[in-house]
């Protein structure tokens, strides 16, 4: 674990050097689950999302309609877009099962890789949290499509 926290720092630290940063305006379309099934808009280093969102609990899905905001830092990489850590509160609304009509507060940090021009992928986990069940953790993975603007 320590190697990987050292090999974690080694690459922030050497891509930090570079001094890329993001664009001024962001769109995206998130195809696959974070933040959402949805859109999202970024103006410098916050953005909103709103959409569909679906995880398992101890072996149940569940869908949520979701909406919050992400603080992009940390930009890195020679790309003209850089990939980038995030971190992101979002309000969720369960749609079925075992949050049906129940309103959670999930949390979410991960990272952001520009895999070409604007595709990306995320990798992340994510904390829900509602009132009456236990904090949940899960992965937090996503693909997005996204166009920038400055």
């Amino acid at each position: 674990m320590n190697r990987l926290f050292f090999l974690l720092a080694l690459f922030v630290v050497t891509s930090a050097q570079a001094q890329p940063t993001l664009s001024k305006k962001e769109f995206s379309i998130n195809a696959f689950r974070a933040p959402s099934i949805g859109a999202e808009f970024r103006y410098q280093h916050v953005s909103v999302h709103a959409g569909y969102y679906l995880t398992a609990f101890s072996g149940v899905t569940n869908n949520f309609a979701k909406a919050g905001l992400t603080y992009w830092f940390l930009p890195v990489g020679k790309q003209p877009n850089p990939s980038s850590f995030y971190a992101g509160a979002s309000y969720l609304r369960g749609l079925d099962n075992d949050y049906k009509d129940l309103s959670a507060l999930g949390i979410e940090s991960g990272f952001r890789w520009m895999i070409w021009k604007g595709l990306n992928l995320r990798i992340g986990v994510i904390v829900v949290s509602a009132s009456g069940k236990s904090t949940q953790v899960n992965p937090a993975g996503g693909l997005s499509y996204s166009f920038f603007f400055d």
